[in-house]
């Protein structure tokens, strides 16, 4: 069980399923103090592991709008179908597709992008 501090109060318990939720709905950051019941001193949620991806959503995002279109923000977060995508809509349009890159990477850039497997991406 965890108790997650909000502005200085902590809530809880929650269990590893109901930090999920919070975390894949914006509630909960990798930056989020919370702690073990078990254990007197709060830590960071990005340790937990499997809660947030390994993947940095500012990487993710400037490697996207940067790169996007050769998608190279989406075979960073582990979406190859959609980077292959990208990357044909950008060609096959001479260019004009390169759009969805870019709001793809501002997405990412503000936390609305998972990684492959579902978890948000990282601070």
């Amino acid at each position: 069980m965890f108790y997650v501090n909000v502005l200085g109060q902590e809530h809880g318990p929650l269990g590893i399923t109901d930090l999920q939720h919070m975390a894949l709905s914006g509630q909960l950051k990798s930056s989020t103090y919370i702690r073990a019941a078990e254990a007197p001193n709060p830590f960071p949620a990005g340790q937990i592991p499997g809660l947030f991806s390994d993947k940095s959503k500012l990487t993710a995002g400037l490697l996207q709008i940067f790169l996007g279109s050769f998608g190279v923000g989406r075979f960073y977060t582990g979406h190859v179908g959609i980077a292959i995508a990208q990357i044909a809509v950008t060609w096959l349009t001479c260019g004009i597709g390169a759009i969805w890159p870019l709001i793809d990477g501002i997405m990412m850039l503000v936390g609305k992008v998972t990684d492959s497997d579902g978890r948000p991406l990282a601070d």
